[in-house]
């Protein structure tokens, strides 16, 4: 579409020069030209996205480094101990339950390509030769007749060339609330945008009223719609959550490979032999993995999601409730979202500015609804918005005196509607309906209750007001009357009106709005109203739910149309208003705020939503919404409402807190404890732990943090957005595995010179002390706050307790000795343990105080906020 080859844009031709560029008639076109421009063009339907086949699919689900991490501590695993599998096991089978669970999230963008299809009809009634057939859609081809009825959704991209009271509710498509009018006269309009086609019915819309009949002008993906779905064929960009597991992964990774490297070169210079210093070597490695951490990203994600679905919000990802939590920027439409989503009254005035409820009697008679349950069901909005009214139910006594004798339906021709009413003072004609249409057939005026002709000064003043109310975001309508002796009507009756007044329509805002504003605004997210509807109705939702408009200033699609990539990367950043904007500008927006590094969720509901939905890290959408828009969506609102999400927001902050939990306990300790292995091999004359207690410290010192994900997180860690931060888990790890390698180097010199330990001796107490320190210390670092100012959950407190218990049992046990060569402990030692793992604690809880105060020092308080 637009302008083809320099040619002038299709709509903006006359209907003959149309239908001679489109090579077609007012009979059509031909069965064989059909069928070669079927050729040409292909079917009418929206491109499928290449296909990967289900095991390059699954195949891919391995490539993160975490994974690779995994697969190749599962493979150390199994080397050091074939004969007892167990952890080789656990392993893999996290491995491959998180691949399962990834393989099926990659069939989502080909669902959302699948769903767009289902708008496009089956049917079309086209002109072939002449005659009126009915063809399957997709074998509409460019140049083809179509004609369009009430109900149908249209086919095609179609100039109309007749249309009769035609409108087309386009939503889905622009965003607009209210059913557009449809003409056929040439649209003098450079810009390519929906919103300024009148004469143009798009794919996907459908029609409200009327009929029509036009020739196709683009198919398939040349549409409007088609263009949208393009966006689809793209998988969603990477989220922050992904990103940053593959960053974690990559350091992992590093980390293992060179301590591994210098632990076994070092225990080799030492003489221990090829063998024993490689297995060795390969344990500590397999020591430092978080092996669990996946199943436990998995059991956090699935507990967060089944506390947002009791809040009505559903997550089809689960990393989605992780990106939820993390979102700074939300992107949203106000319909629906500020506002309530249908027309309400909001006013009724005469023409001195002061209520006159008899406008309201007149807006009920002359209505082209009848009965309460009609009016909640269908018809026109403007008719439904009164009848729904407050003032309606209270004004039905006045309303019944008068019976109803005849009337005028409306249509978009007069675009009026008219009766003829019975009251007390006799019969009157009352006239409702468009401003400008009322005032055109009125050759009075009623002024301070006196009927007074209407003058140019009048009408000039009438004009004013007209005009001011639709500058405040109101919808308009004109109301007039004359005292008439008929009581039949038709519409050549509908002269000499007196302008009464007028009825004042707004998609009014939601009761809850402001506060749900002022809640993002605790929550540390910014919102950015992305509209398809009009500058100054969005201008008015927003000045009345007191959104701050930056500068402002609302821009609009066609300013954007004229920017160039950096100045629209500018304008996406610096404002938060959007109005009359098209779904690749929503992407655009999408995209560049992404660019700028924020952590973006878009709410939409339509089929014009669908692109920044899917370049979003989190799209929102809701149980009503097109079906396009919720398969394109990682999470559905099962209500429409911004204090709902705000839960979910606070819902997937504390999911993310307990994750962060695990990583920085689970990495600070097994980098300690690993550290002190490495460490402490060098001056001793036998290596300080067999591969096969490694591997069963670092299993069972995970058990308890399974339970993590149900524990309570801090109110202060909700208040903002939170990131994950490499550099800092880095310097977490260090900081507080040396503390922990400190402690554990005191324990080792009381064994070796003070208690002359054996090497089963140490072996044994030095497992217990590295096992339970991982256990106890998870208490001190889950909270930037004392300890004791922090409630775990109980769940936490009793698995810790009972993995305590297991630890130390486990060594007086035949079992112990047999499989992992541990030794029954003295009581002094067991004591010596305790006390070294207190003074530990103390030494985590000053240190983490040290830490914090030393990252704000350097000017890296937002990374340690990332983490706490």
């Amino acid at each position: 579409m637009g302008q083809q080859n320099g040619k002038t844009a299709l709509w903006a031709l006359q209907p003959e020069q149309l239908l001679e560029q489109m090579k077609s008639s007012e009979k059509g076109i031909s069965r064989d030209e059909a069928a070669k421009r079927l050729l040409q063009y292909g079917p009418n339907e929206i491109a499928r996205k290449d296909k990967r086949s289900s095991i390059e699919i699954f195949a891919s689900q391995f490539s993160s480094p975490l994974v690779v991490v995994l697969i190749i501590a599962a493979g150390i695993a199994y080397f050091l101990e074939p004969a007892a599998p167990t952890d080789t096991m656990v392993i893999l089978a996290i491995v491959v339950m998180n691949a399962v669970l990834g393989f099926i999230q990659e069939f989502r963008a080909e669902k959302a390509l699948r769903e767009l299809r289902r708008y496009i009809p089956l049917k079309s009634k086209v002109l072939r030769d002449g005659e009126i057939i009915e063809i399957d859609s997709r074998e509409i081809v460019p140049g083809d007749m179509v004609h369009l009825n009430i109900g149908d959704v249209v086919p095609a991209d179609i100039r109309l060339l007749h249309a009769e009271d035609f409108t087309a509710d386009e939503s889905s498509l622009t965003g607009e609330s209210v059913p557009v009018l449809k003409g056929t006269s040439a649209v003098d309009e450079k810009r390519d945008l929906p919103q300024f086609l009148t004469n143009i019915a798009f794919m996907g819309t459908t029609v409200q009223t009327g009929e029509g009949k036009g020739v196709v002008i683009a198919a398939g993906g040349g549409t409007f719609f088609g263009r949208t779905a393009a966006y689809l064929k793209h998988a969603g960009h990477e989220t922050d959550f992904h990103r940053n597991i593959g960053k974690f992964g990559n350091m992992l990774l590093k980390a293992i490979v060179v301590m591994t490297a210098l632990i076994f070169v070092a225990n080799a210079w030492q003489n221990r032999g090829l063998l024993d210093s490689g297995l060795f070597a390969l344990a500590l490695a397999v020591g430092i993995t978080p092996e669990m951490l996946p199943i436990i990203i998995t059991i956090s994600l699935s507990n967060g999601a089944l506390k947002m679905a009791k809040k009505k919000v559903i997550t089809k990802k689960l990393v989605s409730v992780e990106d939820l939590g993390n979102i700074d920027t939300l992107c949203c439409d106000k319909t629906g979202t500020l506002t309530e989503g249908a027309l309400s009254l909001r006013n009724y005035v005469n023409l001195e500015g002061v209520k006159d409820e008899r406008l309201v009697v007149y807006g009920m008679l002359c209505n082209s609804l009848s009965g309460e349950k009609r009016a909640k069901e269908t018809g026109n909005a403007i008719d439904r918005a009164i009848l729904q009214s407050s003032e309606a139910a209270r004004l039905q006594p006045d309303a019944g005196k008068f019976t109803v004798l005849d009337d005028n339906e409306f249509d978009y021709g007069r675009r009026r509607i008219s009766v003829v009413a019975k009251g007390s003072e006799g019969n009157i004609l009352i006239v409702k309906g468009a401003p400008e249409a009322v005032l055109s057939a009125s050759k009075f005026a009623k002024i301070r209750g006196r009927k007074e002709a209407l003058s140019e000064e009048i009408e000039s003043e009438i004009k004013s007001k007209i005009s001011a109310f639709e500058e405040e975001g109101y919808t308009v309508i004109g109301v007039g009357e004359k005292k008439t002796a008929k009581q039949e009507t038709t519409k050549e009756d509908e002269t000499g009106l007196t302008f009464a007044g007028f009825l004042l329509f707004m998609d009014p805002p939601k009761k809850d709005a402001k506060e749900s504003l002022r809640l993002f605004e605790r929550l540390g997210v910014n919102i950015k109203i992305v509209s398809g509807d009009s500058p100054r109705i969005t201008r008015k939702v927003c000045n009345e739910v007191e959104l701050k408009i930056a500068d402002g200033r609302v821009i609009t699609g066609e300013e954007l149309e004229l920017l160039g990539e950096k100045e629209f990367e500018e304008y996406a950043w610096k404002y938060n208003v959007f109005a009359r904007v098209t779904p690749e500008q929503k992407y655009r927006i999408v995209s560049m705020l992404n660019k700028e590094g924020h952590i973006v969720g878009f709410l939409g509901d339509g089929v014009n939503d669908a692109p920044a939905l899917r370049a979003a890290d989190v799209g929102i959408s809701v149980d009503t919404a097109t079906g396009v828009a919720k398969e394109a969506a990682e999470i559905i609102l099962l209500q429409k409402s911004l204090g709902v999400l705000a839960e979910g927001i606070t819902t997937g902050r504390k999911t993310f807190g307990n994750i962060t939990k695990y990583i920085l306990n689970t990495i600070s300790a097994n980098f300690g404890n690993m550290f002190t292995v490495a460490l402490s091999s060098l001056f001793l004359p036998f290596i300080p732990l067999l591969p096969s207690q490694i591997l069963l410290n670092n299993f069972v010192s995970d058990i308890p943090l399974i339970t993590v994900s149900t524990d309570n997180v801090d109110k202060d860690f909700v208040r903002k957005p939170k990131r994950w931060d490499i550099r800092f888990i880095s310097r977490f790890m260090i900081f507080f595995g040396l503390i922990s390698t400190a402690f554990d180097l005191a324990l080792i010199a009381c064994l070796i010179f003070i208690f002359n330990a054996e090497p089963a001796l140490f072996r044994t107490a030095w497992f217990v002390e590295s096992c339970l320190s991982e256990i106890i210390i998870t208490f001190a670092v889950r909270t930037r706050l004392p300890f004791f100012r922090s409630v775990p959950s109980k769940f936490l407190i009793i698995a810790s307790l009972e993995t305590i218990f297991v630890a130390v049992a486990v060594t007086y046990l035949a079992f112990g000795a047999e499989f992992f060569q541990f030794v029954p402990m003295p009581l002094e030692i067991l004591g010596l343990i305790f006390g070294v793992l207190a003074a530990y604690f103390a030494a985590v809880e000053i240190g983490k105080r040290v830490f914090f105060r030393e990252n704000r020092a350097q000017g890296n308080s937002s990374h340690a906020q990332q983490a706490f």
